[in-house]
C-alpha cells in the first residue's frame, strides 16, 4: 500500500510531489531553448548555405528524431513495466540528452559543423522525448487519482515557466548584451553557443530533486534479458489486444489528431505572423513569450478544473476553445487583436496537454503503464507530418496562409468529434485491466 499523508498526496508527500513536478521545469529548457528560439535560429543563420534550407535540414532532423521517438517509445516503454523501476531510464535519457546539448557548444559558425549539430540537435531530442515518456508514467504513483489532474497542470505550467526562465537568462545574460558573460567571442557566435552548456546545467541542476526525493517503484528482480524479452512478447499482445481495446484506442487516435494540430500551431505560428502580419522577429519573439506564459497559466489554472469535472471534459473544453479561438484569428487584420486572441489560444494549449496526461492515466491499466505512455509517445509523432503538409500544400493552393492555417482547425474538430463519445473511468481508484478495455 501507498502511504498517504493527511493531505491525500502519494508516496513520499508533498516533497516528492513538488520534486516531480520540478523535472518539468528542468527539461522544458530544451524545447524551449534549442528547439524553439535559440538554437534552431542559429543554425538556420550561421551553419546553413541560407535560410531556406537550413529550415528544411533542421525540420528533416526533427522528424527523423520523431520517427525513432515513435518506434522506440512503446518498445522502451514495455521493457520498462517489466524491470518495475523508472528513474534509472529517466536518468539515462536525461544525461543523454543533457551531454548531447552540452556538446553543441563545439558547432562554429561554419557549415563545416552543420552535419554535427544537426545529429546532436536530433539525438538530444530523441533522449528528451523518451525520458519524459518514463516521467510521465511515473504521475499515478507520485500522487492519488483526485489529485492527477491538478498535480499534472501544475508540473506543465511549472515547465512552461522553467522553459521561459530559462530563455530569457539566454537572452539577457548572453545573446544580447554586447559583452556577454565570461568574454564570450561574438565573433565566433559564443554568445549563442553558449545556450547548449547553459541548458544542460539547468537540466542537470533541476532535476536533481526528482531523483533525489520522489520514490520510485520497486524493482521487479527480473534479469535483464529476462525482461527485455517480455517485456517485447508484452507489447505484442497489447498491440494485437488494441482493437479491442476500444477507450484506449479511440483516445489515442482523438489525442493523435488534436495534437498534431497543436504541433503545427506551434510550428507555423510565426510564419503566420510574419506573413500575413507583417511583424517582424522581436515581435515574433514577443508574441512567442506571451503565448508560453498564457499556456503556462492555463495548465496551471485549469489544474483545479481538471479534477474538478475530470480530463476529458477539460480536453474537450480546451479544443473546443483553440477551435473558435483559432477562427477568429483568421478572420482578423488588426496586429494588436492577434496579439489578443494569440494570448487567449495560449491559455487553451497548456490545460489540452496537461490533461491529456491525465486522461492517458486513467485509460491506461497500471501493470503496463509505461509501454501505454509510449504508445501516448507514439501517437503524437505517428502522423506529425499531416498538419505540416496540409497547411503548407493548401497554402501554395490557395496561394493564402490564412486558408492554410485553416487545416489546423480541421484537425481540432476531428479529434474533438473521436473524444466526444470516450467514457472515462471514475477518479475514485486506479484503473486495472477493465478500465482500458
Amino acid at each position: 500500500m501507498q502511504r498517504r499523508d493527511e493531505q491525500g498526496a502519494g508516496r513520499g508527500g508533498r516533497t516528492a510531489i513538488l520534486a516531480w513536478c520540478f523535472y518539468d521545469w528542468a527539461n522544458s529548457a530544451f524545447p524551449t531553448v534549442i528547439v524553439t528560439f535559440v538554437f534552431a535560429a542559429y543554425y538556420t543563420r550561421a551553419l546553413a548555405p541560407d535560410a531556406e534550407t537550413g529550415t528544411g535540414q533542421w525540420g528533416l532532423a526533427m522528424s527523423l528524431s520523431g520517427v525513432a521517438i515513435a518506434i522506440l517509445a512503446p518498445i522502451l516503454g514495455a521493457v520498462a513495466d517489466q524491470g518495475g523501476r523508472r528513474k534509472p531510464w529517466i536518468a539515462v535519457f536525461s544525461l543523454l540528452c543533457i551531454a548531447s546539448g552540452a556538446a553543441l557548444w563545439f558547432a562554429a559558425p561554419d557549415p563545416a559543423w552543420a552535419v554535427y549539430a544537426l545529429t546532436l540537435s536530433a539525438l538530444a531530442n530523441l533522449a528528451f522525448e523518451i525520458g519524459t515518456v518514463f516521467y510521465n508514467a511515473m504521475l499515478p504513483e507520485v500522487a492519488p487519482p483526485r489529485l492527477w489532474g491538478r498535480i499534472s497542470g501544475w508540473a506543465w505550467g511549472l515547465g512552461y515557466a522553467g522553459g521561459l526562465a530559462c530563455l530569457v537568462l539566454t537572452l539577457v545574460l548572453f545573446v544580447q548584451p554586447a559583452h556577454p558573460l565570461f568574454g564570450l567571442d561574438r565573433a565566433q557566435a559564443e554568445q549563442v553557443r553558449i545556450a547548449g552548456p547553459f541548458v544542460a546545467l539547468w537540466f542537470l541542476v533541476f532535476a536533481l530533486p526528482m531523483f533525489l526525493l520522489t520514490p520510485d517503484r520497486a524493482a521487479t528482480g527480473k534479469p535483464a534479458g529476462r525482461a527485455v524479452a517480455e517485456g517485447l512478447s508484452t507489447l505484442r499482445r497489447s498491440l494485437a489486444r488494441l482493437p479491442k481495446q476500444r477507450r484506449v484506442l479511440r483516445y489515442l487516435i482523438a489525442r493523435m489528431l488534436y495534437t498534431d494540430g497543436l504541433n503545427t500551431l506551434f510550428a507555423f505560428g510565426g510564419i503566420y505572423a510574419a506573413g500575413t502580419f507583417g511583424m517582424d522577429f522581436t515581435e515574433i519573439l514577443v508574441f512567442g513569450i506571451l503565448l508560453n506564459v498564457t499556456a503556462g497559466l492555463g495548465a496551471f489554472g485549469f489544474a483545479w478544473i481538471d479534477d474538478w469535472i475530470g480530463p476529458k471534459r477539460t480536453v474537450l473544453i480546451a479544443v473546443g476553445a483553440l477551435m473558435l479561438l483559432g477562427a477568429a484569428i483568421l478572420l482578423i487584420d488588426s496586429k494588436l487583436w492577434f496579439y489578443v486572441l494569440g494570448c487567449a489560444i495560449g491559455v487553451f494549449i497548456g490545460p489540452a496537454q496537461s490533461a491529456s496526461r491525465t486522461l492517458m492515466a486513467r485509460l491506461a491499466p497500471a501493470e503496463t503503464r509505461t509501454e501505454m505512455f509510449g504508445l501516448y509517445a507514439l501517437s503524437g509523432k505517428v502522423t506529425a507530418f499531416i498538419g505540416p503538409a496540409a497547411v503548407g500544400g493548401v497554402t501554395v493552393l490557395m496561394d493564402s496562409q490564412r486558408w492554410g492555417m485553416a487545416t489546423i482547425l480541421l484537425l481540432f474538430a476531428v479529434g474533438f468529434a473521436l473524444l466526444l463519445p470516450l467514457e472515462e473511468p471514475p477518479a475514485e481508484a486506479e484503473p486495472g485491466p477493465a478500465a482500458a478495455a
